[in-house]
Formats: C-alpha cells, sequence, structure tokens
C-alpha cells in the first residue's frame, strides 16, 4: 500500500486535544508532582495514553465494588491455580520441543551475544513454528481467549495505487519485511507467535532466562542491552534492518515484528513512531490490536507485572480484535525519508483503527508512574 494516503483526508485519524493550561510533559515544573489525591485527574488528563479505566482503577488499587470482590475470590482459589499448572505445562512442553530440534545444532551468530535458532531448516524448523503457533494460540485460549475476532482490512489506497502504479510483483517481491502493531499487552507476543511466528526485539536478560532463554532464540529474536548508550559492533539497528531486508528478499526468513511505539500504552491512543522498522524501506504490515473489556483491562500499564497476571487469570473471558491492513508498499519519498514512512503508517493505522494520536513517549510514561508511586506512597 503505498503511501499517497489519499482517502485518509477524508477519513482523519483522531488526535489527542492539547491541555492548555499544562506545558508539555517533558518541561520542568517547580511545583510538586502531587499534592492530593484530586491532582490524580490533573495527570491523566496529561498522561491519557497510559491511564488505566477498568474497575480495578489505578494501578490495580482502586476500591472494588462487592460483586467483583466475590467473583475475584471465587477465580483466585478455582480458576488461578489451574490456569497456572496449565501454564506452565504448555511452557515446559514447547520449551523441550525447542530442546529437541535444537539438539546437536550451532546457533546463528552475527553479531556478539546475538545469536539464534531462526535460521534452521527441515522438519526442526517446522517443527519449532507449528508446535509453537499452536501452543501460543493454546496459552491465550487457557488464559480466556476463547474467541478472537480477527478482520482482514481492504483499504482503497491499495486498489488505486495499484492501478495507477501497474503494481505487478512476484510473491517474493511482495512479501513484506516486517510486521508493525501497536503495543497494549504483553499478550500481544503471544498472538503474533500464534499467527505469523515472527522474531522479536527483546532484552538482552531474557535470552539468559530459563524456559523462556530458548524459546526467544528458536523465535530468532534481536536483543537489546536498553541501558547501555553504547552498540555492539553495527548496532542493535543494523541488525534489525538485515533482518527486515532478508525477510523481504527471502520467503525462508523468519520476519520481524515491531512495535514502533517503544512501550504500552492502554490501547486507545497511538504513540509517536519510531523508525527502526522502516529503515529497511521494504513493506510491512500494519496490524492493529484491540482488548475489549468489562471488569479488567488487560492492558499492561500503570499496573506491577505480578498483579496484572493475578487479575487477568482472574478473569472468566477475555476479549481480542485483531485488524490486519494489507501490506502498505512505501512509495520514493518514503524510502528516502524513514520517518515520513513512519509518519503515514503511523496515521493510517490510527485511521482504520480508531486510535487516538498522541504526541507523547516513554519519558512521559516515566513521569507518570512516579507521580503515581509517589501518590500511593504517600497515602
Amino acid at each position: 500500500m503505498e503511501s499517497g494516503l489519499k482517502d485518509l483526508n477524508s477519513k482523519p485519524a483522531k488526535t489527542q486535544e492539547p491541555d492548555p493550561t499544562h506545558d508539555d510533559a517533558s518541561t520542568k515544573d517547580d511545583r510538586p508532582l502531587l499534592k492530593s489525591a484530586d491532582n490524580i485527574h490533573e495527570l491523566e488528563k496529561k498522561f491519557a495514553a497510559y491511564v488505566r479505566n477498568d474497575v480495578y482503577g489505578t494501578m490495580g488499587l482502586g476500591e472494588l465494588p462487592l460483586k467483583e470482590k466475590l467473583l475475584l475470590g471465587i477465580a483466585l482459589v478455582t480458576l488461578l491455580p489451574l490456569r497456572i499448572f496449565l501454564g506452565m505445562t504448555v511452557l515446559v512442553v514447547y520449551y523441550l520441543v525447542c530442546r529437541i530440534c535444537t539438539l546437536f545444532s550451532a546457533p546463528n551468530q552475527e553479531e556478539e551475544e546475538q545469536e539464534d535458532y531462526a535460521h534452521l531448516g527441515g522438519w526442526r524448523r517446522a517443527m519449532i513454528v507449528r508446535s509453537g503457533r499452536f501452543l501460543s494460540r493454546s496459552l491465550l485460549f487457557l488464559v480466556g481467549f476463547y474467541w478472537i475476532k480477527e478482520t482482514h482490512r481492504d483499504s482503497a489506497n491499495t486498489k488505486e495505487n495499484s492501478k495507477t502504479e501497474g503494481i505487478n510483483q512476484s510473491e517474493e517481491e511482495e512479501r513484506p519485511g516486517a510486521i508493525v502493531s501497536n503495543h497494549v499487552s504483553y499478550l500481544d507476543i503471544l498472538y503474533h507467535m500464534s499467527s505469523s511466528f515472527p522474531s522479536f526485539v527483546a532484552k538482552r536478560s531474557v535470552a539468559k532466562l530459563p524456559l523462556i532463554g530458548l524459546i526467544s532464540k528458536c523465535l530468532g529474536c534481536v536483543y537489546v542491552q536498553r541501558e547501555s548508550k553504547s552498540s555492539d559492533s553495527k548496532g542493535v539497528a543494523g541488525v534489525v534492518t538485515d533482518r527486515v531486508c532478508e525477510a523481504h528478499q527471502n520467503k525462508s526468513a523468519p520476519m520481524m515484528m515491531l512495535f514502533p511505539e517503544g512501550t504500552t500504552t492502554n490501547g486507545d491512543f497511538l504513540l509517536p513512531f519510531r523508525t527502526g522498522a522502516f529503515l529497511a524501506r521494504a513493506p510491512v504490515v500494519p496490524v492493529i490490536l484491540r482488548y475489549p473489556y468489562q471488569r479488567f483491562s488487560p492492558a499492561w500499564d500503570s499496573i506491577s507485572g505480578v498483579r496484572h497476571v493475578v487479575f487477568l487469570l482472574c478473569q472468566f473471558v477475555n476479549h481480542m480484535e485483531v485488524t490486519r491492513l494489507p501490506v502498505y508498499y512505501p512509495s520514493q519519498q518514503e524510502m528516502d525519508d524513514p520517518k515520513l514512512y513512519a509518519n503515514n503508517v503511523r496515521r493510517l493505522m490510527a485511521s482504520e483503527g480508531n486510535l487516538i494520536l498522541s504526541d507523547i513517549g516513554l519519558p512521559e510514561k516515566r513521569i507518570y508512574h512516579a507521580a503515581l508511586n509517589g501518590l500511593f506512597c504517600q497515602s
């Protein structure tokens, strides 16, 4: 889908309205961040993309109604232990599959501390991918995602550009190099594993985790050290770009799955995109994830990991909606300007997914979390 984005003018994406009473989140303010609980509303206006709006409240520490307490109590002694046991069983089974398939095989190691088994061939790779997709979907089922509504959307832009430019590409040429998705929860990873089994970008420490470390190598994850300002050899961006190019040119190579926002939101907003997914100048597949809810939001934001997992496993049913857009083919102008490419894909995803464009990012998220922690510590 080449980005003239002509049709977007008639279907503009929503944009978060700036609050004239507040300066940008990154500017200094001599006032204390919080003086009372009333200031939570002030924070929620400035950091709306990270606000939890479910029954469990801010940081999952809200006062629950009696009905919710009863449901939570029942789930704690029934659903929670059962789902933990079954989930760990699935994880161990897949680890054993990966261990068997990688026996007597040396990992691919292009860069220091960048090793993977994603380039295995034959029955080994087939077994890793097929069992991985099945068991990932099984995990989602165990967590309560019994049905996942998927929509494959056609875009007028794709049809119009195809007619205008007479695109007649072969399957190999049309193959995208990356999947780009909004980021709402760690559950996003399980869905994409079950759908297309791509490679991800992960913290370097993930490679050393029991069970998950080997699985991440079989996925072909690119490991990053986020705390470090320096980069090894050609750097993470170079490794990601090479992987995207390889996936675009070689149909047997795993595609890269990238979250251009760089962090999670509450699912209603779309943050500014980083350009890493677009430096390779290859086509991408935009995917939009939504988690409709009535009681507990699966969005992983402003809530601790343990608390989120416990509450999630205590929900009897969870919901997920997926919108898959057509392959987005960049124009020559976008190929020459990755930032323009990223912005146009972002605008398209916001328009098609009814998401609100927000200008805040990870630094503002850290400010918001620090302010919330300070408030609850005081109370």
